[in-house]
């Protein structure tokens, strides 16, 4: 009985974070992002492949569902979790050709799963990122050795990385994007607006790895006072916000500068925006 109720909670879960990559990926337009419209920075993927991608991991996010489910949230369901979400990077990688798609995904996505199967009863979204939170912060002591682009990024820069934003409860959903989100549905916008600029207050604020590792802090400055601007001119409701938007989509593909991070981010607040 308990193994049944398992499957089919978990079955739920992993379809709404497939769900919440996909409503990511043909989100349009997105600055420098992969949308409906093009590529924006990237050369190597397209929204099919993004697509492909999501659709790919719903096995990983079940699993993770299931091994979760009423599940103490300790060391053990952190590494159970660390393993599972390591095969789906490589069920990712497979339905790619090899292009890194949603690793930053996985992570974030993959906690919020966890924590959503640990505690079913739990439907509050701030109480559901402090828990992911308490759970990123357990080591996972079967880490493979290695760096990242992210972690090289984070020592270069002095900064904190997706790893970090995790632990220490998503503080830029939290504090950025589901306020923004609510807000512009609150003033009548139409729901796409309103996502965007959930994308946009996270780009104002997020210190993205993915902008800094192929770009530098300057570039990073100017995305983020452009999105700032965006929503400060009351985004796309005005000539000027508009006019924003486009420079900064501009800046993004001549520089080939992705937001990829604050992507992600999206991703977890649309998962968790969904009861």
């Amino acid at each position: 009985m308990l193994a049944a109720a398992s499957t089919t909670f978990g079955a739920g879960l992993a379809a709404k974070a497939v769900q919440a990559l996909v409503e990511e990926a043909l989100l349009t337009p997105k600055p420098g992002l992969v949308d409906a419209r093009d590529s924006g920075s990237h050369t190597d993927m397209s929204v099919g492949l993004m697509l492909a991608s999501a659709h790919a991991l719903e096995g990983t996010f079940q699993r993770i569902a299931d091994v979760s489910y009423l599940h103490p949230v300790n060391q053990s369901l952190r590494e159970k979790i660390a393993v599972i979400g390591r095969e789906g990077e490589q069920h990712m990688l497979a339905a790619t050709g090899g292009v890194n798609t949603h690793k930053g995904a996985i992570w974030a996505l993959g906690l919020l799963t966890s924590v959503r199967a640990a505690c079913p009863g739990e439907h509050d979204p701030n109480r559901i990122m402090s828990i992911a939170g308490q759970l990123a912060s357990f080591e996972d002591r079967d880490v493979p050795p290695g760096s990242t682009n992210g972690q090289a990024v984070k020592r270069k820069y002095k900064i904190a990385g997706a790893a970090e934003e995790a632990q220490r409860g998503f503080p830029h959903i939290k504090e950025a994007a589901l306020p923004s989100l609510l807000r512009a549905r609150a003033a009548g916008k139409t729901e796409e607006e309103a996502r965007i600029e959930a994308l946009l207050a996270l780009m104002s604020s997020v210190e993205d790895t993915c902008i800094l590792h192929r770009g530098s802090w300057s570039d990073l400055i100017v995305i983020q006072q452009s999105s700032r601007a965006f929503l400060h001119a009351g985004g796309f409701s005005s000539q000027t916000g508009r006019e924003v938007f486009c420079r900064l989509s501009e800046y993004c593909h001549t520089r080939r500068l992705s937001p990829g991070g604050s992507a992600d981010l999206l991703a977890a607040t649309l998962f968790l925006d969904r009861r």
